[in-house]
């Protein structure tokens, strides 16, 4: 039996041990998936423990911490400088940001384009994704940040790697009309489920928003954007997707959009 893990701290709640059984099941593999709540400073002390493990994921606030403990970084890694999978070979760790193809597979599904006029709340691991992905897309981006020096600092990163200007705000100066809004900041989560990260006036004025959170289903901003009218997606089919790309990286197998979509279900019945 292979072994498999999420390091992260806090963890709480998380659907990843579900996700990836239903997934190691529909492969037809035998693994087991568990939660290592891993504080930062205990994170070099763990290294040799994760060696053990076949591969394992990556959430906050490791994302950009385990880069330096990583053989080898895949291309996307390297260029968004996160980390949300690693395969573990020869006790070597290899990276890869798997969650860009879930964000991107999301969506297609729902029918969202990534261009025109796009809105990246936060510049955390997830948020610093979006933003590469909507430059790369040949969207007008701009940053929403709660500290400036932090979003000047993942502007400025861009513009070195993808010769692309973009715009930073702090969410108190958010107006103007959007094409998407993209949430990658904690904002609305459980239990905080009454907290948004916008003032309800700017969902007025937005075509289409994705929320990288899942739990709730429905956050406050996701209500808000869906009550104007605007098109909306949560974080649980990125979840399954980024999920569905990590196996197909440690087992080299292949999954179906049925497949993942099933398994899309199988998470939203549980919530």
């Amino acid at each position: 039996m292979t072994h498999y893990a999420l390091i992260g701290h806090p963890l709480g709640h998380s659907l990843s041990p579900q996700i990836h059984r239903a997934l190691l099941a529909a492969a037809h593999l035998e693994g087991d998936y568990r939660l290592l709540d891993i504080a930062p400073e205990d994170l070099a002390n763990r290294l040799p423990e994760l060696q053990t493990l076949r591969g394992f994921n990556v959430t906050i606030p490791h994302k950009q911490a385990v880069l330096s403990a990583m053989a080898e970084l895949d291309e996307k890694a390297a260029l968004f400088g996160a980390v949300n999978t690693v395969a573990v070979r020869g006790g070597k760790f290899y990276g890869y940001n798997t969650d860009c193809y879930g964000f991107l597979r999301s969506l297609s599904a729902a029918g969202i384009p990534l261009a025109g006029r796009v809105l990246v709340l936060g510049t955390g691991g997830v948020a610093r994704m979006f933003a590469f992905e909507a430059v790369l897309a040949g969207a007008a981006v701009t940053l929403a940040a709660r500290t400036p020096s932090k979003g000047c600092a993942l502007a400025a990163e861009i513009a070195k790697k993808c010769g692309r200007a973009v715009t930073v705000t702090d969410f108190n100066s958010v107006t103007g009309d959007w094409d998407l809004i993209v949430n990658g900041t904690p904002v609305g989560m459980f239990p905080k489920v009454d907290a948004c990260p916008l003032e309800p006036g700017v969902l007025a004025h937005t075509a289409a928003v994705f929320d990288a959170i899942y739990n709730p289903m429905e956050t406050r901003l996701l209500r808000l954007a869906r009550q104007n009218g605007a098109k909306v997606v949560n974080g649980l089919p990125m979840l399954v997707w980024q999920a569905a790309v990590a196996q197909e990286i440690w087992n080299d197998v292949t999954y179906t959009p049925a497949q993942v979509q099933r398994v899309i279900e199988q998470m939203e019945e549980l919530l």
